[in-house]
C-alpha cells in the first residue's frame, strides 16, 4: 500500500492486437462545418455574473454546439435559475469522442515544449479571470467566494504544474545480455480520455485530470456535474482563448436524466482509451463494469470516510483548529473531510468543548455571496435529508447534540454546523459518509483501538490524526489504511502531492508527478543493435555520453 504522509513542519520531520483507438489513426471521421455556433452559447448572465465565461452550449471540435434540449442549473443558496444549458446525450457524447480521437492523431505529435506552452497560456488566462470564475463557482456550487477563489489558484496550478511536467516525461533504455543491443521504452499516451467529474470542486477536479491528460499527449472529453456544468463550459472558453487545438478539450454537459446514458457512451466507446472518474463508490463500480468490456484504463477517486484521531498527546488548540478546517472545508462536502472523530478519553472533554466554541465562533450560514460567510448551503434537499437522517438516528441511539442538530432557518438546502458526542459505532455516522456539517465524536480509551475502529471502514482515502510523541506519529502514520495521511495538519491536498486512496476509495493517483503516468503507457521498441557509425554523438565517446538520433 503505497500512502502519501504529510506532516506539518513544527511538529515532526517530514519524513492483445490494436483495438479502435488504442493504435494507428483512421481515416479522419468527419468535421462538423466551420464557423462559430450562434450567441446562444452564452447565457443571459444573472446580476455579478461574467457574461463572456458563462456559456450554456456544448463545446466539440472547438465549437460551441447546442442540444435539442436544454436544463435548468439553479443557486443552491437562493433557488433561482442560473440559466439553461445544453443537454447532451449518448450521440453528443459519441460526437465529442470522435472530435477527440481526430485531434489526438495530430495532438500526439505536438512536441512537449509547445503543449506546455499552451498550458501555461491556458493557466494565465485563469490567473487573469479568477474573480469571474470563482463567481461561477459560488453562483451554481453555493461555495463561500473566498473558498473558490481558493479552488480558482488550486485549479490554475495544476495547469501550471503539469505544463512542466510535460517536458520531463522520460523513457528508459535497457542493456539486454547480448552486449551489442539495447532495449528502448517510451512513455506515449493512452488515446482519447474521458473524464467525469463531481460538483464540489467543478473546476480543480476538471484541470487535475485534463492538465496531466494534456501534457501527455492525450485529448479529453469531459462531462461535468450536472449541478455545475458552468465551470466547465468557461473552461472551455478560456482553453479556446489560450490556442487550445479544436478537439483537444471537449465538453459535453447533460441532466441527471441523461447521465447514466452519456456515461455509459464514454464508458464503452471504442475509441476512448481511458476513464477518469471522481464521485461515489457506487457510480465509480457501474463505469468500471461498462469500461471492463474493452478494457480501458481507468483511474477512480472514489469515496472517503476519514477518521480524525486526537491522541492524549496532542496539543487540543491546535487539533480544533485542524478540525474545523478538515471538517467545514466547503460545509463538509469534500472527499477528504473528516468524517469520524476519536478522541481519547483523558482529552476527550476539553476537545469536544473547545470544539464547540469554535464553532460557535468562527462559522457562520450565509449565501456563499456574503462576507462573512462560512458555511454555504448544501448542494441539494436530498444532501440535508442525507445530514438531517444521520442526526436523527444518532440521537435515536443515544448521542447528544452539542451544538447544532437541524436545518437552519435560512432556508431548504441549508444545515446548522452540528457536533454530536456520546457517538457509538452502530450508528449510520459511524459507518456511512456524511457529504455535510457533521460532526460525530467517538470516545477512545488504547491506540489500538483508535487504530481498528479508523479501519473498519471498507474505504480509504484519507485520515488525519494529532500528537506530539514522535514514536506514535510513525506508529499510526503506518497502521492507518489510507492513501493520505495528515498528521497534526487538516488540509492535505497540493498539487505537489498525489492524490488517491486504497481499498474502495479508488485506483490511480492524480496530481505531482505521478499523475501524468495514468494517461501514459510504457512502450517497449523493437531490440535496438548499436551501430556507432549510425550514431551522432554530442561529445567525446566517454563514460557519460549522449548520443542524438533523428527519428524518422
Amino acid at each position: 500500500m503505497a500512502t502519501c504522509l504529510r506532516l506539518r513542519r513544527c511538529q515532526a520531520p517530514r519524513l492483445p492486437p490494436a483495438s479502435p483507438g488504442r493504435g494507428l489513426c483512421p481515416v479522419p471521421v468527419a468535421r462538423p462545418a466551420p464557423g462559430r455556433a450562434s450567441l446562444r452559447g452564452y447565457a443571459g448572465a444573472p446580476a455579478g455574473l461574467p457574461a463572456a465565461l458563462l456559456r450554456t452550449d456544448g463545446f466539440v471540435g472547438g465549437r460551441w454546439l447546442p442540444a435539442s434540449a436544454t436544463f435548468p442549473v439553479h443557486d443552491p443558496a437562493s433557488g433561482a435559475s442560473l440559466g439553461m444549458v445544453a443537454d447532451c446525450g449518448a450521440s453528443e457524447a459519441r460526437a465529442a469522442v470522435r472530435a477527440a480521437y481526430e485531434a489526438f492523431c495530430s495532438w500526439r505529435g505536438v512536441s512537449a515544449k509547445e503543449r506546455s506552452s499552451l498550458l501555461r497560456k491556458w493557466y494565465d488566462l485563469m490567473i487573469q479571470n479568477k474573480d469571474d470564475l470563482a463567481k461561477i463557482i459560488t453562483a451554481e456550487s453555493g461555495k463561500p467566494l473566498k473558498e473558490a477563489q481558493g479552488e480558482i489558484l488550486y485549479s490554475a496550478l495544476f495547469l501550471e504544474w503539469f505544463s512542466e511536467e510535460a517536458r520531463r516525461i522520460y523513457g528508459d533504455v535497457i542493456c539486454m545480455p547480448a552486449k551489442e543491443k539495447r532495449a528502448l521504452v517510451l512513455k506515449q499516451p493512452v488515446g482519447v480520455a474521458a473524464v467525469i467529474t463531481p460538483w464540489n470542486f467543478p473546476s480543480a477536479m476538471i484541470t487535475r485530470k485534463v492538465g496531466a491528460a494534456l501534457a501527455a499527449g492525450c485529448t479529453v472529453v469531459v462531462k461535468p456535474a450536472e449541478d455545475t456544468p458552468f465551470s466547465a463550459l468557461a473552461l472551455a472558453e478560456l482553453a479556446n482563448q489560450a490556442g487550445i487545438p479544436p478537439g483537444v478539450y471537449n465538453v459535453v454537459p447533460c441532466s441527471r436524466k441523461k447521465a447514466k446514458e452519456v456515461g455509459e457512451a464514454l464508458c464503452t466507446d471504442l475509441l476512448v482509451s481511458k476513464i477518469s472518474f471522481t464521485g461515489s463508490t457506487a457510480t465509480g463500480k457501474m463505469l468500471l463494469h461498462h469500461a471492463a468490456n474493452s478494457v480501458k484504463r481507468v483511474s477512480m477517486e472514489l469515496g472517503g470516510h476519514a477518521p480524525f484521531i486526537v491522541f492524549d498527546s496532542a496539543n487540543v488548540d491546535q487539533a480544533v483548529a485542524g478540525a474545523m478546517a478538515s471538517k467545514f472545508r466547503n460545509s463538509g462536502q469534500t472527499c477528504v473531510c473528516s468524517n469520524r472523530f476519536l478522541v481519547q478519553k483523558g482529552i476527550h472533554d476539553s476537545f469536544v468543548k473547545k470544539f464547540a466554541e469554535a464553532m460557535k465562533t468562527y462559522l457562520h450560514v450565509g449565501n456563499g455571496f456574503e462576507e462573512r460567510t462560512t458555511q454555504g448551503p448544501l448542494i441539494n434537499e436530498k444532501a440535508v435529508e442525507k445530514v438531517e437522517k444521520q442526526v436523527s438516528d444518532a440521537v435515536s441511539k443515544g448521542a447528544t447534540v452539542v451544538t447544532g442538530g437541524k436545518r437552519h432557518q435560512l432556508g431548504k438546502n441549508f444545515f446548522e454546523p452540528t457536533l454530536l458526542s456520546n457517538v457509538t459505532q452502530d450508528m449510520l455516522c459511524s459507518h456511512e459518509e456524511t457529504f455535510g456539517p457533521l460532526a460525530p465524536v467517538i470516545k477512545f480509551d488504547t491506540e489500538e483501538e483508535a487504530v481498528a475502529i479508523a479501519n473498519a471502514a471498507d474505504v480509504g482515502l484519507a485520515g488525519y490524526f494529532y500528537s506530539q510523541d514522535p514514536a506514535q506519529i510513525w506508529r499510526v502514520a503506518e497502521k492507518l489504511e489510507v492513501g493520505m495521511v495528515g498528521v497534526n495538519e487538516g488540509l492535505i491536498s497540493t498539487v505537489e502531492c498525489p492524490f488517491g486512496g486504497v481499498k474502495q476509495s479508488g485506483l490511480g493517483r492524480e496530481g505531482s508527478k505521478y499523475g501524468i503516468d495514468e494517461y501514459l503507457e510504457l512502450n517497449m521498441k523493437r531490440t535496438i543493435r548499436l551501430g556507432v557509425d549510425k550514431l551522432q554523438p554530442t561529445g567525446q565517446i566517454g563514460p557519460a555520453t549522449c548520443f542524438c538520433t533523428k527519428r524518422s
